[in-house]
């Protein structure tokens, strides 16, 4: 069995143990066989972990539970369920039979089950099947999402021009309750908050969400399989739902969503035809009473109303919503530098030291920055903002590099320099000077002048006189000049360039006039 990664196994333990649907939906919505999903979710149950604690845990530890070096316990040796899905795909094709199907399963699984029992498997499967592939739905299971091809226009005060508002669509399947939301565009964070705000509209989350297959949530969706954006995968793991994303050209999966515009554009945005807005609060604040009509008008056929089915039908199904909204959170990948901090827009970070040199991921949003590694959370910050800031947690710092920050002054930090060499007081000095808040700068130059254990006073002297004639910071740039030598290079290029100076046979310009 090809290993999962790390955050799909995850989904697949989420997704099966507390948003609870089945191992054919898991399969759908992760592009995974459902043999697959309910093998790692079998090696979860032998673990004795509740979920919400083995979620927490780091990668190293979850694959140490679920693949461990020693032959797992009699009571995991289960047969492996038959594909229903492949064998129903299979047995369509002409000459093709049980037997051989069968004969198939047992060369790659010896030990699984007998003819009769793999042919049971697949007929509960299809008894479950709508032979007229006539869209049935289940209470509080899918809700459906997409994006009006009308927009709205707003005019920009400040130039006159026209842009336009998109309209995002939210349908949910049984009721058909719906949602609309305008925003300035479909990128992914004006995406996700649609989707934020439709959650708080209906008070609850469905199990699945069924978006067409926009950049937004679906980077690609073929053969190959299916790549979801990761805000997007962040936000389904936020609130706990599968995505299952309508297959490419495939009407009949979207058929709900394709209403739910359509009868927006007739009884919302065909009433914002000769209207002005200068923004999108504008519109939303005239989209609200128009919605509210809507999702009220009687549906003839059924004598009841949108939100009718949805009060009586639907709600109480939705699962509750989590205790915090979802933040959108830009993705960066960074490696720790030797100050045991990363970078982030010119602003720096705190780690704990023992992950110098790690590659890290770095969410962040507007307010705050978190930093992961190995999807384990390991620092979080305030955001900042100023160039060359920087955030540091007194507990990431090594023991003496936590008794120096404590105890340092500038005075002491011009002595440390001065005991290096003159060009390193000079050095710390000026960069003293320069800091707005010189307690700002302590990090850099702790960091800097620490070097000399690995390098040596002599050598340090020497590429802090470097430093100091091109203007050279940063630890990584000081670091960069001692490991290459190339205060070496410029000290022999002002020995060439002296020689040739003063060398008595050169004539210099007096010697013509």
């Amino acid at each position: 069995m090809r290993r999962l990664s790390m955050k799909k196994i995850k989904d697949v333990l989420r997704l099966r143990f507390i948003t609870n649907i089945s191992y054919r939906q898991i399969s759908r919505a992760l592009n995974t066989p459902s043999s697959t999903a309910a093998d790692y979710c079998k090696r979860f149950e032998i673990t004795n972990y509740k979920i919400d604690e083995f979620l927490t845990l780091d990668e190293d530890e979850i694959y140490q539970l679920l693949f461990p070096e020693k032959s797992l316990p009699k009571t995991y040796k289960t047969r492996p369920i038959p594909n229903v899905e492949y064998i129903h795909k299979e047995i369509a094709k002409k000459g093709v039979t049980f037997e051989l199907l069968w004969q198939e399963y047992k060369e790659q699984y010896p030990d699984g089950y007998g003819c009769s029992q793999f042919k049971e498997y697949y007929y509960k499967y299809k008894k479950r099947l709508n032979p007229s592939m006539r869209q049935t739905y289940i209470p509080g299971e899918k809700m459906f999402v997409d994006y009006s091809g009308l927009t709205v226009p707003i005019v920009d005060l400040s130039t006159g021009e026209f842009i336009k508002a998109q309209i995002f669509v939210s349908v949910l399947g049984l009721s058909g309750y719906t949602y609309v939301h305008a925003t300035a565009s479909q990128k992914v964070e004006d995406f996700i908050k649609s989707h934020v705000k439709a959650f708080e509209f209906y008070e609850g989350v469905p199990k699945i969400l069924v978006p067409d297959n926009l950049k937004s949530a679906i980077i690609s969706n073929n053969k190959k399989g299916i790549v979801f954006n990761d805000n997007y995968a962040e936000l389904s793991r936020h609130y706990n739902f599968a995505i299952e994303p309508a297959r490419v050209r495939k009407p009949q999966d979207k058929a709900k969503a394709e209403q739910g515009v359509q009868g927006i554009q007739r009884w919302i945005l065909a009433v914002f035809r000769n209207k002005t807005f200068f923004d999108v609060d504008e519109i939303n604040e005239a989209i609200s009473p128009l919605l509210d009509i809507y999702n009220n008008k009687i549906i003839k056929r059924i004598g009841k109303s949108r939100t009718d089915l949805f009060e009586e039908n639907e709600k109480k199904f939705l699962e509750v919503l989590p205790a915090n909204r979802f933040i959108y959170k830009e993705l960066k990948i960074a490696s720790v530098n030797i100050d045991y901090h990363v970078e982030l827009n010119r602003s720096f970070y705190s780690v704990p030291f023992k992950y110098l040199k790690e590659k890290v991921e770095i969410k962040y949003s507007t307010t705050l920055v978190e930093i992961y590694y190995k999807s384990k959370l390991i620092a979080t910050h305030p955001r900042l903002y100023k160039i060359n800031d920087s955030s540091t947690i007194k507990e990431h710092m090594p023991l003496n590099h936590q008794y120096q920050n404590e105890k340092m002054n500038p005075q002491r930090l011009i002595s440390w320099g001065r005991n290096i060499g003159v060009e390193a007081k000079e050095f710390v000095e000026k960069r003293l000077d320069e800091a707005q808040y010189p307690v700002k700068a302590y990090r850099t130059l702790i960091a800097i002048l620490s070097l000399a254990k690995l390098y040596g006073k002599i050598e340090l002297n020497l590429a802090l006189a470097y430093a100091l004639k091109i203007d050279a910071k940063s630890v990584k740039s000081i670091e960069s000049i001692l490991s290459k030598k190339l205060y070496l290079v410029a000290a022999n290029n002002v020995v060439k360039s002296n020689v040739f100076n003063n060398h008595e046979n050169i004539r210099g310009s007096d010697y013509y006039k």
